[in-house]
């Protein structure tokens, strides 16, 4: 996808440990952990209104 080769993955790796620390790597895991979770639910509840409408109109001309 990216291109990225275990080599270059290696050398992020100690970048960020060397930024953080080992002691708060599993903070900043988790804080991005609940940050993609979050964004993750937000697409999907953008996405169920739009979804309710339809079924909505979809009753509203079943009626009729």
């Amino acid at each position: 996808m990216f291109g990225l080769g275990t080599q270059e993955l290696v050398i992020i790796l100690v970048i960020v440990l060397v930024i953080f620390g080992a002691g708060k790597l599993p903070q900043v895991g988790g804080a991005l952990g609940k940050g993609i979770r979050n964004f993750k639910k937000g697409v999907n509840e953008d996405d169920e209104p739009e979804q309710l409408e339809r079924v909505d109109e979809e009753e509203k001309k079943d009626e009729k």
